[in-house]
């Protein structure tokens, strides 16, 4: 019966129930097909195509958002350049494509089929940063010292061209020592590319390893995703952290952190991404006791940095588990809007105190928010956005990303539940990731695949090892069923 289940229409339906508008409106259509050939550069555009940008995606990523390139200065410090895709340029504000994206405010992905932010012709083709072309971008331009601390920041809008589009899977297995150095993954080799991404990886480390001093946590996020044959699920896919994703996530934070501090400098708004601090704290201190530690009785960023390190050299096999039940525990984040000067929490995870969303547009709403607020400082202009419109923006882009969330999960389930379904009463290892109302929920990793407790379920929590049974499937509710053993 799973078998026979169309997972592209439960995810087509799952969505729409969730809130989101699966299909694009004519009039949004409409606007993509009028978008002319023409780049729309302004007096002050500036031209960095001669620069060796790169950008670092998934394989099959074509909506690149982000394009990289550093530089040393002959003080002793280096320049670091984030290129960010200039989506505003064709997308104005309270057009057909900004009304459409406000309603979804994400990219859904559903795994067996993506619900874009705008249309893969203008995301994946006219605004991505794509290689090979000319593109407009607007460009965060860090300048750190010999430490990784930033000195200076300019924003500014450029025209770029991408020279290598490389994936994370083989750049990670070349960081990592896993190619010589001439054995770049490209079909034609690029002079001096080599050397630019070595640069950009010890900058990308100094960077981390600040945050990781400040209190950041090094924690390991699982992300699964069905891998489906001629439209049959066959696997579970787990993706692992590497050099490279370090490398692009060092510089999103950094880009993300310098913009919200320079807007708040300029004396505008600003639309702020926060963790506050976790209220399962106590729960989280348990654990550390289980494992021999001992945390603070008030929630510590840095504290909870340092025992994650600890656990992480004391015991990498089961780092996983312990950094899911953290996670889980930390709470979900959202989307406030700051004035100029304002006391605010910050991000307890990242450890930073300024942060926002700024580099992925074309994926998710608030970057193209945030592009908007720096493209009117950097014109001299009022905030494009008055305080009621942005807390209205806040609100949904919160409650939508939740939202994207349960999405994801729903359809990991289901697509977990048709590979699952053969294999019932089989015992499995488990952890525990929620004690909620509705039920016990833990994580299997081999496939990996998160169900319900639906039988011996009493005095167990976020965070515990147990062994379980799986009891039943069903693929269309999303259900995978266990009995503690």
């Amino acid at each position: 019966m799973t078998s026979k289940l169309d997972l592209k229409e439960m995810a087509h339906q799952a969505v729409t129930e969730a809130g989101f508008t699966p299909d694009f409106e004519p009039a949004a259509i409409a606007q993509v097909d009028a978008i002319s050939d023409k780049l729309p550069t302004t007096s002050d555009t500036r031209d960095l195509r001669h620069l060796l940008w790169s950008s670092i995606d998934n394989a099959d990523s074509m909506d690149l958002d982000q394009v990289e390139y550093a530089e040393k200065l002959p003080d002793g410090n280096t320049r670091v350049l984030v290129g960010i895709a200039d989506v505003d340029a064709f997308v104005p504000k309270g057009s057909p494509l900004d009304v459409h994206a406000f309603n979804n405010t994400v990219t859904v992905y559903a795994g067996v089929k993506n619900f874009s932010l705008f249309p893969e012709k203008l995301s994946c083709e006219i605004s991505s940063l794509l290689p090979g072309a000319d593109k407009l971008a607007v460009v965060v331009d860090m300048v750190l010292n010999p430490k990784g601390q930033l000195a200076a920041i300019d924003v500014y809008r450029a025209l770029v061209r991408n020279y290598a589009k490389l994936n994370y899977s083989s750049m990670g297995k070349w960081f990592d020592g896993g190619a010589e150095e001439n054995e770049l993954p490209l079909l034609e080799p690029i002079p001096n590319l080599a050397e630019q991404l070595r640069l950009q990886q010890r900058e990308a480390q100094l960077l981390e390893d600040l945050r990781m001093e400040a209190g950041a946590l090094n924690v390991e996020r699982i992300e699964a995703s069905p891998v489906a044959v001629n439209g049959r699920v066959v696997d579970i896919k787990t993706v692992d952290s590497n050099d490279a994703r370090d490398l692009v996530e060092n510089f999103m934070v950094a880009a993300n952190s310098a913009v919200a501090g320079m807007l708040d400098k300029k004396g505008t708004y600003s639309l702020r991404r926060i963790v506050r601090k976790p209220r399962r704290w106590p729960r989280i201190v348990e654990i550390a006791k289980a494992l021999g530690e001992t945390l603070p009785e008030e929630p510590s960023p840095k504290a909870l940095s340092d025992f994650l390190k600890k656990r992480k050299l004391a015991d990498p096999t089961h780092f996983s588990d312990l950094s899911l039940s953290i996670l889980k525990l930390l709470g979900p984040g959202e989307y406030v809007v700051v004035k100029s000067g304002e006391e605010h929490d910050g991000h307890f995870g990242l450890a930073v105190h300024d942060y926002t969303h700024s580099t992925a547009p074309n994926r998710r709403f608030p970057d193209l928010v945030t592009q908007r607020l720096l493209k009117a400082v950097i014109d001299g202009k009022e905030c494009p956005y008055t305080e009621e419109e942005l807390e209205t923006i806040a609100s949904r882009c919160t409650k939508m990303a939740s939202s994207s969330n349960v999405v994801e999960r729903f359809m990991r389930k289901a697509a977990a539940a048709v590979l699952l379904s053969s294999r019932l009463g089989e015992v499995f290892k488990a952890i525990v990731t929620g004690v909620k109302q509705d039920g016990v929920y833990v994580r299997i990793s081999k496939p990996s695949a998160e169900g319900r407790l639906v039988k011996n379920h009493k005095d167990v929590d976020v965070g515990d090892k147990i062994k379980v049974r799986l009891l039943s499937t069903n693929a269309a509710k999303g259900f995978i069923d266990f009995e503690k053993i």
